[in-house]
């Protein structure tokens, strides 16, 4: 019968959890280890684990071909790694010449003669890869042994590249079948029942990126739903099959900023999918995904738990939590509150995590106070022992479902669901853990077993597989240590908690997020756009802004008041220059401390005086302050005092850094924060005084850093606003004789200008600092993993609506892939949010002004007219220009930058990219070049073939960071030194060299002192 329960009175506030999302992982782990879940029994555990693991080794004597693989090819090593990268392009690549280049390159690239022989199983020893090339065993001599390389380059001489390509699928279809169950749902069906699986069926396939691929994904649910429906025969939730949902996959804006859509959008998508598990009354488990995404999975959990749509007698719903995550008990503890509070058992599915490096690396990225997971297996295995506890004593609320593949966590679930009287299941992949779980089903007959078994094809495996391998292949995971006899069975079934007691953590190899530039400086904080309450704080800045309304631009700069802020700053700049570089570093740290104070009101500003989104709001203040700290480190290294230099004996010479006077700063209003305090810290730094010009169109943004600077502590002599236009303003500042140097970032045509008005003054020569604009490509081949072409593509195009200068223009894809390519770019780009920038939902905000819409509409009528334009999304009223998809005829059509959200598309025929590249490099601009390829070669020969600043590969091609990319081009596209590089201030700089002639006090101390 339909669910009759009430509607909870008050939803559950799971945004609250996002609390405890960066706790500090000392206090974290101290927390767990307080738990102690095994208590006086943890001896007896670690005994039946021991045991456990001598029984699985009996067991395993014949092992999978993936744990083959893992014993042998380890994932630490470079041919486990060249294995890997080959399975997981070769497949998706579909012309011959690239797969056989693909080959070529990966077996050639590791020392494979050490693996000839080792294994066991006939896949992983090299006598076999003479099967599949010839059809019979070739087994390699004792030379050929010690050269596998030689021995494959021969097999490949004498048979050819094609037959080489044919037995690498076959190899990777061996491995395909050990680890999924089935191609399709129906042959997975069968073969469960020929090995008497009890299934959680995972579609294989990525994320959606399109409502396509959401409405594909949404009908492969519903066939598996129906064929394992029928073939459960009535069976119930927990002794029959079950699917995994990957929610992911049924949207593609599946991310916590797009909150409201998703409940209109997805929830409809995900209620057809869970009301037909209902009705077939089989269990459907809403897979764990990233961090990120917590939260808004468990409010559609809510919704789901409380539909009237699905019967209240079913007790299939279920959902997978993270252990690794440091908010995991808390999960399980609101879980069952909400399952008490609905009235609907739920099934939990516990596992360790399946994304610690993509937390640790985007926790890094984010600038994150810590990260959401520990940073150490033993404290991941504690929790999964605190969580597993918890969720055993939620029950009946919640079923405990416990998936693992080590011994001493199955021991421990086993002993803690006895200890409470609990039934429960344990979980383990297709393809791995056999023997454990073997040796755990001869000695609990009372704890059954479910297997999570992918379905798919070999092509939607390999990134799974690849995945799987990396994290259970690693040398620390418990599925590599079981299949190793030299390990010693005490060692494999170690008990995290005395582990997490002896270490507890955070791993010394892995600093704090903010933490992994030191000693050089400590990164900017950033904010996480997918926890509510950090949206809801630069929501209410703008309120504040908008209900005061934004300050009076600053007047523009008179002669009279260039020619004072000449005089001041030549006057202040002395002292500030002999006040070395530990002293400037201090006063810019003071300045970062400022500017990363102020990051709400100033990323108000942004939004509304330059039409920033909040998360590029977050990017240029948190590139500010690196821009402050950056520069102030380098003062402090190369600013400190005389640099002794070698000579003979009786003198001393010494190189000095410093200021060479009054620096004109020219700033864009593309990035009216960080580069305007770029520029000015640079200049400040290597002693200099400033006159700042910003940009026309966003002056008040610069008056508040300015501002800032002055509160920090830098004299207002040593930096002077001059806001004002380029033609009186500007002019005048570059033409004044007290102007010692340059740094402008800006148009090509702007650059020529100043350059010109350089050249012409009488006087000293001074340098001129220029970062201008580029035709920035992307070259993709066949090899390139499509969906992520598309995410890099997207944010590099559309992101701040292509107004930056790194933003990509072009890109050019292989006629092979363009068509699928350009139809998942079109669809992604419907997905888009093109709106209001105080909207945490945008994607793309407005562009800077009238002029700019009108130059881009100009160049839109063009591509209507002499191009195709395959996709132009709505835009509201005002200064929104819709984003434009367009392929172009040939690399000709583009000559200089179109400064917004364009992307052209250019197609290469087989051997025509040379040709491309060439008229490429030919138009003398050299920004950012991207490439998405698993080929080195083919990104060896585009960075040939287009010099460029800055190259990304397999990345988006924005977003460079300071001190770790260090931004700026060549040719049109900029003079040097780059940006937020290590040499970015020996223009600002002079250097001079004292010689001194110590023998004329009577001769070199040093020397008579030896």
């Amino acid at each position: 019968m339909p669910n009759t329960a009430p509607s909870l009175a008050t939803p559950l506030d799971w945004d609250a959890l996002d609390a405890g999302k960066y706790e500090d992982e000392t206090k974290a782990v101290a927390r767990i280890l307080a738990a102690e879940p095994l208590g006086a029994d943890a001896l007896a555990v670690r005994g039946t684990a021991i045991s456990l693991v001598e029984e699985a080794r009996r067991i395993a004597r014949r092992q999978g071909v993936v744990e083959s693989f893992l014993q042998e090819f380890g994932l630490s090593t470079p041919e486990g790694l060249a294995l890997m990268c080959l399975a997981e392009a070769l497949l998706r690549t579909p012309d011959e010449a690239t797969r056989d280049a693909l080959i070529a390159e990966k077996i050639g690239s590791a020392d494979w003669a050490r693996h000839a022989g080792q294994s066991d199983s006939l896949f992983v020893n090299a006598g076999t890869w003479g099967l599949m090339l010839t059809g019979r065993l070739v087994e390699p001599d004792e030379n050929a042994k010690r050269d596998l390389a030689g021995f494959l380059k021969g097999l490949a001489g004498r048979l050819g590249e094609p037959v080489i390509r044919r037995a690498v699928a076959t190899a990777i279809g061996v491995m395909g079948d050990q680890f999924v169950l089935g191609r399709t749902i129906q042959a997975a069906l069968k073969r469960a029942a020929r090995s008497g699986f009890v299934c959680s069926f995972d579609m294989l396939g990525e994320g959606a990126r399109t409502y396509a691929d959401a409405e594909r994904y949404e009908a492969s649910y519903l066939n598996a739903i129906a064929a394992v429906g029928e073939a459960a025969g009535g069976q119930g939730p927990e002794e029959g099959h079950g699917i995994s949902v990957k929610l992911s996959a049924l949207h593609p804006r599946y991310e916590a900023t797009q909150e409201h859509r998703l409940f209109e959008e997805l929830y409809p998508r995900v209620l057809r999918i869970v009301a037909s598990a209902c009705e077939h009354d089989i269990n459907l488990t809403l897979d764990a995904e990233e961090a990120d995404r917590l939260a808004i999975s468990l409010k559609l959990l809510e919704k789901l738990a409380e539909a009237p749509e699905l019967h209240a007698d079913w007790r299939g719903l279920g959902l997978a939590i993270q252990a690794y995550q440091k908010r995991g008990p808390e999960v399980i503890d609101r879980v069952a509150e909400l399952a008490r509070r609905s009235g609907r058992r739920l099934m939990v599915r516990l596992v360790k995590g399946a994304y610690w490096d993509a937390e640790i690396k985007r926790a890094q990225i984010g600038g994150r106070p810590d990260y959401p997971v520990y940073t150490t297996k033993a404290a991941t295995d504690l929790s999964y022992l605190v969580c597993a506890d918890r969720l055993l004593a939620a029950a009946p609320a919640l079923y405990g479902q416990f998936a693992t593949h080590n011994a001493h966590t199955l021991a421990s679930v086993e002993m803690l669901s006895e200890r409470r009287g609990v039934r429960c299941e344990r979980q383990r992949l297709h393809g791995m853990g056999e023997a454990l779980h073997a040796a755990a089903s001869a000695r609990w007959n009372d704890m059954p077993l479910r297997v999570y078994a992918p379905v798919g094809g070999h092509e939607d495996l390999l990134p799974y597989l690849v995945r799987r391998l990396l994290e259970n292949g690693a040398n620390t995971s418990f599925v590599h240590a079981l299949l190793d006899d030299d390990v010693p069975p005490q060692v494999v079934a170690g008990d995290p908690l005395a582990a997490v007691r002896a270490q507890p953590g955070p791993h010394p190899k892995i600093p704090k997020p903010r933490d992994i530039l030191l000693p050089e400086r400590r990164g900017a904080a950033g904010v996480d756009l997918s926890i509510a309450a950090e949206r809801a704080r630069l929501s209410g800045a703008v309120a504040a802004l908008d209900a005061r309304g934004l300050p009076a631009p600053p007047a523009d700069a008179t002669p009279v008041d260039i020619d004072k802020a000449f005089a001041a700053a030549r006057k202040a700049q002395d002292a500030w220059d002999a006040a070395g570089g530990v002293a400037r570093a201090r006063k810019l740290n003071a300045v970062a401390d400022a500017i990363e104070a102020a990051l709400p009101r100033l990323v108000a500003l942004l939004t509304r005086e330059a039409g920033k989104t909040f998360a590029d709001g977050v990017a240029e203040v948190r590139e500010a302050t690196d821009f402050c700290r950056y520069y102030g480190a380098i003062a402090a290294r190369d600013f400190a005092g005389p640099r002794p230099l070698p000579g003979p004996v009786g003198e001393t010479n010494a190189l000095e850094l410093h200021g060479r006077g009054v620096f004109v700063a020219i700033s864009p209003w593309n990035f009216p924060l960080s580069i305007f305090t770029g520029q000015v810290a640079a200049a400040l730094a290597a002693g200099n005084a400033v006159l700042a010009k910003p940009a026309e169109q966003t002056p008040r943004i610069a008056a508040e850093a300015v501002r800032l600077f002055h509160a920090a502590g830098i004299a207002p002599a040593l930096l002077a606003l001059t806001p004002g236009g380029g033609e009186s303003v500007g002019q005048a500042l570059i033409a004044h004789p007290g102007c010692d140097g340059v740094a402008f970032t800006g148009g090509t045509d702007t650059a020529f200008a100043i350059n010109r008005k350089l050249a012409a003054r009488d006087g000293p020569i001074v340098p001129f600092i220029a970062e201008t604009g580029g035709l920035n490509a992307m070259f993709v081949d066949t090899t390139a993993l499509k969906e992520q072409v598309i995410d890099d593509a997207i944010v590099s195009a559309f992101g701040s609506a292509g107004q930056r200068c790194s933003a990509l223009r072009l890109l050019i894809a292989p006629d092979e892939t363009a068509d699928e390519l350009i139809a998942g770019l079109a669809g992604a780009m419907d997905a888009l949010v093109v709106g209001d920038p105080a909207d945490p939902a945008t994607d793309v905000g407005p562009v800077i002004d009238e002029a700019a819409k009108s130059a881009l509409e100009a160049h839109a009528a063009r591509l209507t007219r002499e191009a195709k334009v395959i996709r132009r999304l709505d835009a509201p009223d005002g200064l929104y220009f819709p984003p434009i998809l367009a392929e172009i005829p040939d690399a000709r059509f583009l000559t200089r930058e179109v400064f917004g959200p364009i992307l052209h598309v250019l197609r290469y025929p087989p051997g025509g990219l040379a040709d491309v590249a060439r008229t490429l490099a030919s138009t003398r601009y050299g920004l950012t070049l991207g490439v998405h390829s698993r080929l080195e070669s083919f990104a060896d020969e585009v960075r040939r073939l287009v010099p460029a600043g800055n190259c990304y590969v397999n990345r988006s091609i924005i977003g460079a960071v300071v001190g770790v990319q260090p931004f700026g081009g060549e040719g049109l596209s900029g003079t040097g030194p780059k940006a937020g590089g290590p040499y970015a201030l020996t223009r600002f700089a002079v250097e001079r060299v004292v010689s001194v002639n110590i023998a004329a006090q009577g001769g070199d101390p040093a020397l008579f002192n030896l």
